[in-house]
């Protein structure tokens, strides 16, 4: 008896409990983290191999375990046997790392992928000087999208003697002291050498809890990936239909469910293109390589469904939201927005000051996982009205993110709430 309680102790639910992103600065160690962690490589693009940059949100589930006998953070491991004493470990949570690229034209993908976080380690390397453009545009990021629980990881520490690595870290307090992050734990690593990792997982367990649920809710999906896993020469019998990534903010989903899929895809009707969404059927589901007969809310799953493939490749579908027929969020071609604008333009390395937006501006907005350029076409005090390019199914009051074109990239200048008129 006491062996069968001991056994379901050690059991987990095979669907990571929360969704942790990886941002910051590209090449500060966001993709080497995340492989010493969970020893999934998660550049697996052939462009992102080639440069060397992630493209793409990676994914990767980690088990993170304790050993009973170890203190602090000696404890804390990702191997069923502590490596320190050889016991047997106990599974404490299962984490969704998310990886955001981190160069300055990826923007519009690290904020979509922003979206279904939990909380988010931001990396900043000791061997540059804090912060980067891309660290400060990063954390007003999660700070403006709302999350809460973040720390920040100071990577290469390798690189670096006693002396440059503490005037590093004196340059992150400082950095911080002008965000709401101002109290966030700092936590020093070589990600290279595996050196402070177990300082890392207890941090992670410590401050970046797993946040309560409701599977009572309709269930709504935000779409961050969609894919076709045939490969090319695949006999007909044996191909599967297209397959989409994200996580589920709220409810619950089946194998054998009927869905919707919003804004869905473009169609020709009178010369016009129009937006049509798409049903479906649930065929599987998966969370890392567990296939399941329900999900809930919490860390990235896969869902398998009976679309043809071709409708879901190469992203197609990414921004979209997925949950039962008609229960989904109104689509929207315009948006009007009440605005909130920043005082400088964040991710530039000169300090400029924002402008007001202007009549026709063109403007990179972000709202769930879906990122669209909307045209401004009217000007209201504190609000603006943006003609969409791509359509968005949102919520009345969600928030969005604005980023105006500067020199030849779209920078962070502020964020906006959708109002009904």
């Amino acid at each position: 008896m006491a062996k069968k309680k001991e056994e379901a102790q050690n059991e987990l639910p095979p669907q990571p409990a929360v969704n942790i992103g990886m941002v910051g600065h590209v090449d500060h160690g966001k993709t080497t983290l995340l492989e010493r962690l969970s020893g999934k490589w998660t550049d697996t693009h052939s462009e992102e191999l080639k440069r060397g940059i992630t493209i793409r949100l990676g994914y990767a589930d980690v088990l993170f375990r304790k050993c009973e006998k170890c203190k602090g953070a000696k404890a804390f491991t990702t191997k069923e046997e502590c490596p320190r004493c050889n016991s047997k470990s106990v599974p404490l949570r299962k984490v969704s790392f998310v990886d955001a690229p981190g160069h300055e034209s990826l923007m519009a993908t690290m904020l979509a992928g922003a979206t279904i976080m939990d909380g988010a380690l931001l990396l900043v390397a000791a061997s540059e000087t804090c912060p980067q453009p891309q660290t400060r545009e990063h954390l007003m990021a999660l700070e403006i999208i709302g999350i809460k629980n973040v720390i920040i990881v100071q990577n290469k520490i390798d690189l670096v003697n006693e002396e440059q690595a503490l005037k590093n870290h004196e340059q992150i307090k400082n950095f911080l002291r002008s965000t709401s992050f101002e109290n966030a734990p700092i936590i020093p690593i070589s990600a290279q050498h595996r050196v402070g990792l177990d300082f890392l997982m207890e941090a992670i367990d410590k401050y970046i809890p797993t946040p309560a649920r409701d599977e009572k809710k309709e269930p709504m999906m935000l779409v961050a990936r969609s894919f076709d896993i045939n490969r090319p020469g695949i006999t007909p019998e044996k191909l599967v239909g297209g397959v989409l990534g994200g996580s589920l903010r709220q409810g619950v989903f089946k194998i054998g469910d009927n869905v919707e899929i919003r804004p869905g895809r473009v169609m020709i009707e009178k010369n016009q293109q129009v937006w049509k969404p798409i049903t479906t059927k649930i065929t599987n589901l998966i969370s890392g390589s567990v296939n399941l007969e329900s999900v809930g809310p919490g860390g990235s799953i896969g869902v398998l469904t009976s679309l043809d493939p071709s409708v879901v490749k190469s992203d197609q579908l990414t921004g979209s939201l997925v949950g039962l027929p008609g229960k989904l969020p109104k689509v929207w071609n315009e948006l009007l927005l009440d605005v909130h604008l920043l005082k400088r333009v964040v991710g530039t390395r000169e300090e400029l000051n924002v402008d007001p937006i202007k009549m026709t501006e063109p403007l990179m907005l972000n709202v769930n996982s879906a990122a669209t350029v909307g045209i401004v076409i009217e000007l209201r005090k504190n609000k603006i009205r943006c003609r969409l390019k791509l359509p968005v199914c949102a919520d009345t009051s969600s928030r969005v993110t604005i980023s105006r074109r500067i020199g030849n990239r779209f920078r962070l200048i502020g964020y906006g709430e959708i109002v009904e008129k």
